[in-house]
């Protein structure tokens, strides 16, 4: 990956330890490897909402 996906612009690579990236100084893309897996909160409906409001 030389260019950035983003915006085309060159990209540079930045090391840090034993862990390097690369990241694009013009458009802030940073190529970083995430493990996390997301957490479905109930949303809450307008009349809730409404409720919670009125009650404080």
């Amino acid at each position: 990956m030389d260019t950035c996906p983003r915006c085309q612009s060159p990209l540079e690579r930045l090391s840090l330890a034993e862990t390097t990236t690369v990241a694009c100084s013009r458009c802030g893309f940073a190529d970083v490897p995430v493990e996390h897996e997301a957490e479905w909160q109930e949303r809450e409906t307008w009349h809730e909402a409404m409720e919670r409001f009125y009650e404080r």
